[in-house]
């Protein structure tokens, strides 16, 4: 007898965020066509999807690692090598599936060194993790045949004859190169969380206990996870490697490792998008904010700590907090106190960094001059006027925020209450 035939209707929604994000991809370089642009559109995207595969494991799994570049370094590596084998004529492989060379280097010591590591959960899995990841960077100056020592290993992206005229010497090859892989896995990833192991993975993370109870090896369960989390940072490290053309022993350290931590966790560890946020904005902060100023990473640790403090669901938290009140339309009623809130905030910020700019002025480059360029005007750090502006703008700013926050709360937890009663309504 056969099975009655089921309509599954088209999920619209799904389609147009998709296919809206594809043409993101697309049209990006378009607007935004300069040498430098398309450098740092390339690190976006090969940083999203090295965050996309750390949050597999932080987000989903509740796997605090330290040790993440381990797999996306080592990925790079034998990415390169291979790119250098093909150079030579001893392999023949497509520069375009590169990166899956670096997938499978990554899977392969995510099985090696994931079979330890998932022995233990919570704070002794990190531990694990930290430990690994300065045995492989020490290991990375100990065998310079393979790691290159400190100068690491560089080559040339450009190899053999063209195809269709694609010979990824243009930056603009590279990133559609990116843009490719970054959509593949970006779609890989998200599947994942659809699959009953991205299921059961959100059930250890909660409550392995439980977990273990129905029958599941939670061990097994983290092993599984950290195997395919780790083949696809070996992509971000094979596309990274044809980027620069360079990898070195930075990309296996424990600061590489840290960074996407951090950028992760700015993002929204909570959100399937979030670390694609916190790539952006990492980006930023370390590649054109350390152009602008000396005090970048001064900038990045507050940043962090404010994120910590008052969003600790990351960016995306902010956003979708926001899209919610806007579509139950209650966003007019907490706009009046925001806008008030934000302009006051942005006033404290405007001061601080004046002070940070000219403290360091003073303290670092004081032997050259006393004059910086801010905000379109000359400041002479020198001048007691200055100073005593900068702490009243400070002081007024940090008043207004005080004030104004109360009300902010107020309206904002009203509204948000309200939400919470409609939806209750609406099961009911």
């Amino acid at each position: 007898m056969s099975k009655p035939l089921v309509f599954k209707p088209i999920n619209l929604a799904r389609w147009i965020i998709w296919g809206s994000f594809a043409i993101l991809l697309i049209v990006a370089p378009m607007i935004f066509s300069t040498g430098g642009s398309l450098s740092l559109l390339s690190q976006i995207g090969t940083l999203m999807i090295f965050g996309l595969s750390y949050n597999m494991l932080l987000g989903q799994g509740g796997m605090l690692s330290f040790g993440h570049a381990v797999y996306s370094g080592l990925g790079a590596f034998f990415a390169i090598h291979a790119m250098n084998m093909v150079t030579a004529g001893s392999l023949v492989f497509p520069i375009t599936l590169i990166p899956l060379i670096g997938g499978v280097a990554g899977m392969f010591f995510g099985v090696l060194f994931g079979y330890v590591t998932t022995k233990k959960s919570g704070t002794t899995f990190s531990m694990i993790t930290l430990g690994m990841v300065e045995l492989v960077f020490a290991c990375s100056l100990m065998f310079p045949s393979f790691f290159g020592g400190e100068g690491g290993i560089s080559t040339n992206r450009v190899i053999g004859q063209s195809f269709l005229g694609i010979t990824y010497g243009p930056q603009i090859q590279v990133y559609y190169l990116i843009a490719l892989w970054l959509f593949i896995s970006t779609i890989g990833m998200y599947a994942f969380t659809q699959t009953p192991l991205g299921r059961i993975v959100n059930a250890v993370r909660d409550n392995p206990e439980r977990v273990e109870f129905i029958g599941y090896d939670t061990q097994w369960v983290r092993y599984m996870t950290l195997i395919l989390s780790a083949f696809f940072a070996g992509i971000a490290g094979g596309l990274s490697a044809i980027n620069f053309e360079i990898v070195t022993a930075e990309n296996v350290s424990a600061i590489r490792s840290g960074a996407v931590l951090l950028f992760t966790f700015i993002g929204g560890v909570g959100f399937f998008f979030g670390p694609m946020i916190g790539a952006i904005i990492g980006v930023f902060l370390t590649v054109m904010l350390s152009d602008l100023t000396k005090a970048w990473q001064l900038y990045l640790g507050v940043f962090f700590i404010l994120i910590v403090m008052y969003a600790p669901g990351g960016m995306a938290s902010i956003i979708m907090m926001n899209l919610r009140v806007a579509k139950f339309g209650l966003f007019k009623r907490v706009w009046p106190s925001m806008w008030k809130l934000v302009l006051a905030a942005a006033i404290t910020t405007a001061g601080v960094i004046l002070a940070v700019e000219m403290l360091y002025q003073r303290t670092l480059e004081a032997t050259q001059s006393a004059v910086i360029e801010m905000f379109g005007v000359s400041i002479d750090t020198a001048s007691s006027s200055w100073w005593a502006m900068t702490i009243v703008v400070i002081g007024l700013g940090i008043f207004a925020c005080a004030k104004l926050k109360g009300g902010f709360a107020e309206h904002w937890g009203e509204v948000n209450t309200e939400i919470e009663e409609q939806m209750r309504r609406a099961q009911a």
